[in-house]
């Protein structure tokens, strides 16, 4: 019995590798696709989130923060919950 070496011949053809490398391409396109749209997703919800506070509590947090002091703080909840009698800017 002679024993055959088939060195470096994996049997696949010139189509094969083909189909290997553009698989592998997609394969990564897709990956790194659904990693983007989650982010977005992700990065999406939490301004939905930041944007529903009230007012008042998004100026608490703010003041908080340092962010203003306590005479922006007492302004802002006065314009807050100061009665407009017209629509800001209207005639």
């Amino acid at each position: 019995m002679i024993a055959m070496m088939w060195w470096g011949y994996s049997g696949m053809s010139g189509w094969g590798y083909a189909l290997m490398g553009v698989s592998t391409v997609v394969f990564w396109g897709l990956l790194v696709a659904l990693i983007v749209v989650a982010a977005r997703y992700a990065s999406r919800n939490v301004r939905v989130e930041a944007s529903s506070a009230a007012p008042e509590e998004l100026l608490a947090q703010r003041f908080a923060r340092g962010e203003i002091g306590s005479e922006e703080y007492y302004a802002g909840l006065e314009v807050l919950h100061a009665r407009h009698d017209r629509p800001i800017g209207g005639r």
